[in-house]
């Protein structure tokens, strides 16, 4: 590293003697099965903790939403040679004014017809 590139930093980077474990979050895909105004059904192909915390991003119609969810469930839902597929409840938490505006929308023209997925 060139001393150019160490004066870019804000704070000094300590190197780790040993072993220091971390975790990625990335967006898989799942498919949503149920929605309501404050939760949906998802399936994954893989399971998701009871009780943890995700961020999910939601295509709502022609509109994209973040909102974070707790797994309030999870269960096998179908089995097959190459494949188990996993249900899960998710129960949105405190969503802000704006995404709980969209999803509820999307939600009400569902249930009035006026929306085909």
């Amino acid at each position: 590293m060139s001393e150019g590139d160490r004066d870019k930093r804000e704070a000094e980077r300590v190197e780790i003697l040993g072993d220091l474990q971390g975790e990625v979050m990335v967006f898989s895909p799942m498919s949503i099965r149920e929605i309501s105004r404050t939760g949906a059904q998802i399936e994954t192909a893989f399971p998701l903790q009871l009780d943890s915390l995700h961020d999910f991003r939601l295509t709502l119609g022609d509109r994209s939403v973040i909102v974070k969810g707790r797994i309030v469930h999870c269960s096998i839902s179908d089995v097959d040679l190459e494949l188990v597929r996993y249900r899960s409840g998710v129960e949105f938490i405190e969503p802000s004014g704006k995404v709980h505006e969209v999803i509820a929308e999307f939600v009400d023209a569902l249930r009035d017809g006026r929306r085909a997925i």
